[in-house]
């Protein structure tokens, strides 16, 4: 079977890379521990949506999601403590939101009937799951190396609670696709395919909200093809055109880009100029 598994930035940086230097920013390590809290507390949503589209069935599911929002609302409700504790933020993060991106690119309507939305579902919710673990695991290396002040320590406590449950929804994740791929070859072959589709997906949300650079538009286009690429032939200029005027023109993407630039610049007006301009252009 397709195995899901998250690809690097720009295949370039990796979870770690990025993670070393985030642990270095105090301000940048604190917005990362919130947008962690905001992402599990929005899991909860997106969960509960989908139990009451299952609408009772099949109950074994049902329980087990249910089990999920659990271990979701306990992951938002440590990371919450940690950020009051260390007085982090706790509202909504600014920037273009992974989630927001991934649900964007979902085409939740055009599914054959429920069993096909269950697919979806558990394919969606894996690789982001993946996500999730490749970046906990990330997180937790680089305050293994970081100076071990109390902080860092208490960031690395709450992670280290986080991390084995995430890992145990992938491993869930990967025994329920497998278990409906294994009742005939076509529905081997819809779960591959499915797969493929939100691993494509997956990554062009997760890159919209990495990327702020020069010609990021162009390289979420690419993005955005890679998944139209994944479709059927008669689905793909009609998902494609009612995506991709956000996916050039996103305000958001510019906010982003002139709010790094004013802390940048109030920052350090010289790193300003011969790093951050250079970085961008780059």
């Amino acid at each position: 079977m397709t195995v899901a598994y998250p690809h690097k930035l720009r295949n370039n940086l990796s979870a770690r890379d990025i993670l070393q230097r985030v642990v270095r920013d105090r301000e940048i390590h604190i917005m990362t521990l919130n947008r962690y809290r905001y992402n599990e507390q929005r899991s909860c949503k997106d969960l509960t949506e989908l139990i009451e589209k299952l609408n009772g069935n099949p109950p074994a599911m049902i329980r087990d999601l249910s089990h999920h929002v659990s271990d979701e609302a306990r992951h938002a409700m440590w990371l919450t403590d940690l950020l009051v504790d260390i007085g982090g933020p706790l509202d909504n993060p600014p920037g273009v939101s992974y989630i927001d991106e991934f649900e964007r690119l979902i085409d939740s309507e055009n599914y054959a009937n429920p069993e096909d939305a269950l697919i979806a579902a558990l394919a969606a919710i894996n690789v982001t799951e993946k996500r999730g673990c490749e970046y906990f695991a990330a997180h937790i290396h680089a305050l293994k190396a970081a100076p071990q002040t109390e902080e860092n320590l208490k960031i690395r406590e709450t992670i280290e609670k986080i991390f084995p449950e995430e890992t145990a929804h992938v491993r869930w994740g990967n025994k329920q696709l497998a278990k409906i791929a294994a009742q005939s070859p076509a529905h081997r072959q819809k779960v591959e395919a499915t797969k493929r589709k939100y691993i494509a997906i997956e990554q062009a949300a997760y890159e919209s909200g990495m990327d702020i650079m020069f010609g990021a538009e162009m390289r979420r286009v690419n993005k955005l093809m890679d998944v139209v690429n994944t479709l059927p032939l008669w689905e793909r200029p009609q998902y494609l055109m009612a995506r991709l005027p956000e996916t050039i023109l996103d305000p958001e993407l510019q906010k982003v880009r002139i709010t790094a630039a004013q802390k940048s610049w109030n920052r350090d007006p010289e790193a300003f100029v011969t790093q951050f301009i250079p970085m961008f252009f780059k």
